[in-house]
Order: C-alpha cells, then sequence, then structure tokens
C-alpha cells in the first residue's frame, strides 16, 4: 500500500505491507487530515518515524474476533449513545489516537491518554493515517452518524482536542473567555466554547480567517486591537503555539483567570512565573479530548469545519500537499487514498 511516511530525515511517499489484524482492527482510510503536528514531524522536530498523520476517517477492513465491540473509554462517555452499538466490517468510523497498554491503573481506570506506555497514532511508536490502512485497537473506534459526512468526519480528532478544553475547565454563559489564534485549532476551539452560551473573543492577524468565526456569531478582533482588552477575561485559550500569543493571554487575563495552553510550543517558551503568581494564574494544560462529543457537534451541525478546508489532494500527492499545508494562510489539506 501507499504511505506518508518520515524515515531518515526524508518526507516520502513509500510503498509498505498493508497491516495485518494482530489482535487490532484494520481501517480502509478514506480521508485524512494534515494538521501541524505532521508539518512539525516532517521537520524532524518530534522524534518519529513510519508513517505520519493521526486525523483520519475510514471503513473498518477486518476486526479480531475479541475486539468487535466499540466501548466507552472513561466514565466521561459512558452514557453517549455514539458508543454503545457493535462494529463490523464496513462500518464507516474514526479513532481515538492514543492507544494504552490495557493494564496499568490509567487505563484500567478508563483513560489511556496518559498510559506511560501509550502508543499514539502516526506520532509516537505507531504507523498513522496518511496511508490505504491503518491499525488501531478496537476498542479506540467509533462509528460515524450517516448524517455527518467523510468531509466533516474527518475533523472528528481536531474538534475532540477543542471539546476537550471543557473537560480541564469551567465556563458557563457569564465567562468572558478569549481564544488567541485564529488557525485551525482557534477556530474549532472558538467556536466549541461558543456553544457553552459564553461570549467568546477570538484574536488573530488574519481577517479571511477570523471572518470564519464571525459568520458563526463569534466577536474577532485584532491583536492590536486586544491591547484595550487587557485584564478583561476570566479564561484566556492560547492556541496560536507563538511565545507572543503566551504573552497576550497574560495581558489579557484577569487576576485569578484561567491559562489554558492548547497549542505546545517548539523549544522552551520564556513564562512570567512572578506575574502568574501575583495574578494568582491558573495554567491549565490541554491536549487530546474524547471523541464522543466532537462526534455530536458535528451531528448537530452547530461547527463550521467546511470553510477549513483549503484543498483535496490524492495520497500519492502527499509531498505536494504538505508543502501546501505549510503555505501562509492555508488552513486544513486533505488527503485520499
Amino acid at each position: 500500500m501507499k504511505a506518508l511516511r518520515y524515515e531518515n530525515q526524508k518526507l516520502a511517499v513509500s510503498d509498505v505491507p498493508e497491516p495485518r489484524v494482530d489482535g487490532e482492527a484494520v481501517v480502509r482510510v478514506t480521508l485524512s487530515g494534515i494538521c501541524n503536528t505532521d508539518l512539525e514531524i516532517a521537520r524532524g522536530y518530534a522524534g518519529f518515524e513510519g508513517t505520519i498523520g493521526h486525523e483520519f476517517v475510514g471503513v473498518i477492513e477486518s476486526l479480531p474476533l475479541e475486539g468487535a465491540l466499540a466501548r466507552p473509554l472513561g466514565r466521561a462517555q459512558s452514557n453517549e449513545p455514539l458508543l454503545t452499538r457493535g462494529l463490523v466490517p464496513g462500518d464507516r468510523v474514526v479513532g481515538e489516537i492514543n492507544a494504552g497498554c490495557g493494564h496499568c491503573d490509567l487505563c484500567r481506570g478508563g483513560d489511556s491518554r496518559h498510559c506511560a506506555n501509550r502508543t499514539v497514532l502516526g506520532i509516537v511508536g505507531r504507523d498513522g493515517a496518511h496511508a490505504e490502512f491503518l491499525k488501531l485497537p478496537a476498542v479506540n473506534l467509533l462509528p460515524v452518524p450517516d448524517e455527518i459526512s467523510d468531509q466533516r468526519a474527518v475533523f472528528t480528532e481536531p474538534l475532540a482536542a477543542a471539546c476537550g478544553i471543557l473537560e480541564r475547565t469551567s465556563i458557563t454563559k457569564d465567562t468572558g473567555v478569549a481564544v488567541i489564534g485564529d488557525g485551525k485549532l482557534g477556530l474549532l476551539c472558538a467556536q466549541v466554547l461558543a456553544t457553552t452560551g459564553a461570549a467568546i473573543v477570538l484574536v488573530g492577524k488574519h481577517q479571511g480567517k477570523l471572518q470564519i468565526a464571525a459568520r458563526r456569531g463569534i466577536e474577532t478582533i485584532t491583536v492590536a486591537e486586544a491591547q484595550s482588552r487587557a485584564k478583561k477575561f476570566e479564561v484566556v485559550v492560547e492556541a496560536s503555539g507563538s511565545a507572543t500569543g503566551f504573552a497576550l493571554a497574560l495581558d489579557l487575563l484577569r487576576p485569578r483567570g484561567v491559562l489554558v495552553l492548547k497549542s505546545t510550543f517548539h523549544g522552551a517558551a520564556e513564562m512570567d512565573a512572578a506575574r502568574i503568581v501575583v495574578d494568582e494564574i491558573s495554567v491549565v494544560g490541554s491536549r487530546c479530548g474524547r471523541f464522543g462529543p466532537a462526534l455530536e457537534l458535528l451531528k448537530m451541525g452547530v461547527v463550521d469545519v467546511e470553510s477549513l478546508i483549503s484543498e483535496e489532494l490524492r495520497l500519492t500527492e502527499g509531498l505536494r500537499a504538505m508543502e501546501r499545508a505549510a503555505e501562509p494562510g492555508v488552513l486544513k489539506v486533505l488527503l485520499r487514498p
């Protein structure tokens, strides 16, 4: 099969063997999305070698005998109807990207996202989604409702990451929230947080991207305009991944506010620890979220993901797709095997 792989400090579309079941499910990928993490891996920053990519929608090709039923991955999902039906070959699915050992306290408690021995699809120790086929534990797979197209379903993973903010901090309709960064992640975070009824302000530099949020009724301002909003927000989500975004977030927070760090930084980011102590700022990290809430939002149609699609290319054009994804102004580039 064809796969987009980073090996020996080189990115290439390669021919590799199809994955075998071996106790896990094999999924035929129908669409995958290029993420900033993929770009970082291709620059050699993440220390990963293999098939990249972790955002996907696909169809189950085969299942292990003991893994034919999808079950919740944690108590937070126990009442979600999307996770209760059995899975069979031919079902359309998305997949949680963290595969835990299944034996540690965290895994037994229903949350493999922080298992010390986990593999992560296309990121840590596991070949990823920019391929014709991938392999994941069957328990990681969730069925995609018929109402959700492939072009929408492929956003489940980044949308789940945005939903993860609500696992880590309390936001109500009365909470003042700013989101810094008008890239893919910032746009998704702003839309997800807007579903709480809170007044969301998206801060960015690109009018075209800000307009995507504005069309959803979200207030948008430029970085320059944000200076007039100092100490106005109870919660600030930093989704730009830049040191300047981190500094701006501290400027916007009220004393005893919550700073949510949604982006990883390549290298060290300077932190004004004294300011965090004096203003009693709570700093919260947020990485992966649950897929169930993301699928519900996609099913309800309350989040605009189509406007984030810049281009769709064939998997065989993977190198061109990665170049395109790195171009200024480009949001999501999709790959179709």
